[in-house]
């Protein structure tokens, strides 16, 4: 069982009711609330277990003390919450790790012992494969491993899938006149062809792709997986990075309103300088990553080395995941920031509250073991930092 002051996930999450999803957390429960009576989401549920279809997934970085859970060491974990009261998260919950000892065991007694257990097993095991739970990835992963799930659950408009395919048309252009020796292949084929590299599908049309790409079978089929991924990365950081300069503009900026602690002031100036710098250190190294890939597609399109671009590919899933986890916690943060600090509106919070959110920022860049380096708030009785009017 987790609590409001056991688990800093709650903190993050308690402004969440309403929000269906960023590429760190997916919350069933306002899918839900916000899609009940919608036949398709009644027919084709994200779970099986309707007792689970109320609860939040996290991709969740993992602390040292959480490592024990596992078999193995592992960074990142997908963590199942189901709240207590579906309406105010912060009220707490029972969770689980996807893959920690007796996982399955605790899901079946989250469940309730309904039917279809081994789907729901299977749906939870697809979702801890991916790095992150952006909406784009989450839908196309779980299609291809057939699961049947309504599209509301992934909260990807209309408007930026034209625009993601606009982009990835742009990027693959000249892939595909090589691949198809300009053979009438431009426009609107261009487009289908685009259509049908996004679905996921292993179709014949696609075969003069897959041979000058030199892959064959699985190898072709999660290769153009993970070349997905890195387009739609490369999307998002493209569409991400005017929210991230905003956030890095404004994070120290931020009116302190109500009682303060002088030291605890300090201490949340200090660390928002270090957060800033960690975010833009993660935007450094995504940009490095998918700096590989240009070279690797450059190797293929420019100097006709299809060698160079395969072995990319061949080893693209590693590097997706790293790429997954660093755009993911970005994005999280941006959306994060903007969800709570609404443009237009002035920046203001208290101390405690402004501490909480720069604490869970700087976990999720990875940077906890510094914290140490960083005085903690000193607490009263109640568990809420002591304040001194200032």
């Amino acid at each position: 069982m987790v609590s409001r002051g056991q688990d800093r996930s709650f903190r993050s999450l308690r402004g969440l009711e309403q929000t269906a999803s960023t590429s760190r957390v997916l919350n069933l429960a306002a899918v839900a609330t916000q899609n009940f009576g919608d036949v398709e989401y009644e027919n084709s549920p994200f779970f099986k277990a309707s007792s689970l279809n109320g609860a939040v997934i996290i991709k969740h970085r993992l602390r040292q003390d959480e490592q024990f859970n596992f078999a193995a060491s592992r960074r990142i974990s997908t963590k199942l919450i189901i709240p207590f009261e579906r309406t105010d998260l912060g009220l707490g919950g029972r969770s689980l790790f996807v893959g920690q000892h007796g996982w399955q065991a605790m899901l079946n007694d989250l469940r309730g012992g309904q039917d279809d257990a081994a789907r729901d097993i299977m749906l939870l095991e697809a979702l801890d494969e991916l790095p992150s739970l952006d909406p784009f990835l989450l839908r196309e992963h779980l299609k291809r491993r057939d699961f049947k799930i309504a599209n509301c659950y992934f909260a990807i408009s209309n408007a930026d899938l034209e625009r993601m395919q606009r982009f990835v048309s742009k990027e693959i252009s000249k892939l595909v006149d090589l691949a198809y020796g300009g053979s009438g292949v431009s426009g609107g084929n261009i487009s289908k062809l685009v259509t049908l590299l996004l679905s996921g599908e292993v179709d014949a049309r696609l075969d003069p792709l897959r041979l000058t790409l030199g892959l064959q079978g699985e190898d072709f089929r999660e290769g153009v997986f993970s070349w997905k991924g890195f387009l739609y990365y490369k999307w998002v950081l493209t569409s991400l990075w005017p929210e991230v300069r905003a956030v890095v503009s404004e994070l120290t900026e931020v009116k302190i309103v109500g009682p303060r602690d002088n030291e605890l002031l300090r201490d949340v100036k200090e660390m928002g300088q270090r957060v800033n710098s960690r975010i833009m250190g993660q935007v450094k190294k995504v940009r490095d990553t998918l700096e590989v890939y240009d070279d690797a597609y450059a190797e293929l399109t420019q100097a006709g080395n299809p060698t160079a671009f395969r072995d990319f590919l061949l080893k693209a899933p590693e590097m997706f995941i790293m790429l997954g986890e660093r755009t993911g916690m970005v994005s999280h943060i941006a959306s994060f920031w903007r969800y709570r600090f609404p443009k237009g509106r002035p920046l203001k919070a208290e101390l405690d509250e402004l501490f909480a959110i720069l604490q869970d920022f700087h976990h999720g860049l990875g940077e906890e073991e510094e914290l140490a380096s960083i005085a903690q708030p000193r607490f009263a009785e109640g568990g809420k930092p002591a304040r001194a009017v200032g």
